[in-house]
């Protein structure tokens, strides 16, 4: 048996790599086939290579982001573990301390994986970003939150936040209530984003006057949106036309983001999904950021991620089959 010795910085930070009932470590165990023991202000990992070295340099990444004030969930080792596997530890020290933006409740919003922070740049660093990605990568929640940091740093007057209302089994005129009520479902994942960042009271008082806009495509016809950030959510599901009529709608001082996942579209057989087709057009053009997501930055539950990745693979074989 072999050992290895990584030093802590305080006792707090072990409590933390140690996780409630040391569930955190014994994941790692388990994966690794390594034992981890406490020792001398630190931990002494014992256990056989190849085993021996991925556990050290698990934990290595896990310390470093534990004294960085970063929470040690059980996807943040799973997301971890998984860089590691495929040698790509090195990537994890782009994920600083820095947060987005504050909650009401007062939690910072902050990357948690690689692929988030470069999606976190490249809104900061274009007009227009498109972020595609399977669900449970932040798209939308981290748009949002950069549209909160924009608004609060007088960078823009406005929040304005849209999806397309495709009828997904359910048909619209058999919801009850008037036009505003039927459509509510479809925005309500952008209700809840907003409301988690502003908190009741201001969220209701910004809608009220018009600060704060959440509203169907459909209401983005003809008008031209200055100083507003503009997000545009599953947009999978918009059409050619619609999701240039929603591009063109970008005025002076305002940004675009546009999100979706290419794998869930419910549009009509004979309709070809509009974000699809803008991906191939805006190809390259200076000041549009494209950013893709991979099953690694899915933060949901550790389900999520292995749903995504069962539906690949059986997307992959079927489409051997049938070539």
């Amino acid at each position: 048996m072999a050992e290895k010795f990584l030093a802590a910085d305080s006792q707090s930070q072990l409590s933390e790599l140690f996780g409630s009932m040391d569930g955190n470590i014994s994941a790692i165990e388990k994966q690794y086939g390594v034992s981890v023991v406490l020792r001398d202000g630190g931990i002494k990992i014992i256990g056989e290579e190849p085993g021996l070295s991925g556990a050290e340099q698990t934990l290595s990444a896990l310390l470093r982001m534990s004294s960085q004030g970063r929470a040690l969930s059980e996807q943040t080792i799973r997301y971890v573990s998984s860089m590691v596997a495929d040698g790509a530890q090195q990537q994890l020290a782009e994920l600083t301390s820095d947060g987005v933006c504050v909650t009401a409740s007062g939690k910072v919003v902050r990357a948690r994986t690689v692929g988030q922070k470069r999606y976190i740049e490249q809104i900061k660093e274009n007009t227009i970003v498109l972020g595609i990605g399977p669900a449970g990568t932040g798209k939308t929640y981290l748009a949002v939150a950069m549209a909160v940091k924009a608004f609060r740093e007088h960078k823009v007057r406005k929040i304005i936040l849209t999806r397309p209302a495709v009828e997904a089994g359910e048909k619209l005129g058999f919801l009850p209530g008037d036009l505003q009520d039927k459509v509510d479902p479809y925005l309500r994942p952008l209700y809840d984003a907003l409301f988690d960042m502003f908190g009741g009271e201001s969220f209701a008082k910004y809608m009220e006057k018009g600060i704060i806009e959440v509203a169907p495509l459909a209401y983005m016809r003809g008008r031209t949106l200055d100083e507003a950030f503009i997000i545009l959510d599953e947009a999978q599901n918009t059409t050619s036309e619609q999701i240039k009529m929603f591009l063109t709608r970008l005025g002076n001082d305002s940004r675009m983001v546009i999100t979706g996942d290419i794998t869930q579209i419910d549009l009509p057989d004979s309709k070809k999904s509009g974000l699809v087709e803008a991906v191939k057009i805006l190809k390259g053009i200076d000041d549009i950021g494209i950013h893709r997501f991979s099953e690694k930055d899915v933060v949901r539950h550790r389900l999520v991620q292995d749903i995504i990745k069962a539906y690949d693979k059986f997307y992959e074989g079927r489409n051997k089959n049938h070539a």
